[in-house]
């Protein structure tokens, strides 16, 4: 597989399985990222998502890194 396909899909797979992660652990808390206004509610939630859409890219990263370390 290409290399740098292999690289935007994980980082993509990462991204938006590690948000939608966040979106879920969000409304289990009762953060709504959805709500109308800027409530402390929707902005914790929003920060969740984009925490669990940072980490899951990290998550990504490292396994892709491993990956290549044991092919090589």
């Amino acid at each position: 597989m290409n290399p740098l396909l292999l690289e935007g899909l994980a980082d993509a797979i990462g991204f938006v399985g590690g948000s939608l992660l966040g979106y879920w652990l969000g409304r289990a808390f009762g953060l709504d990222i959805f709500e109308a206004g800027y409530s402390i509610a929707s902005i914790g939630g929003i920060l969740l998502a984009g925490l669990g859409g940072g980490l899951g890219v990290q998550l990504a990263r490292r396994w892709r890194l491993a990956r290549t370390k044991k092919e090589n």
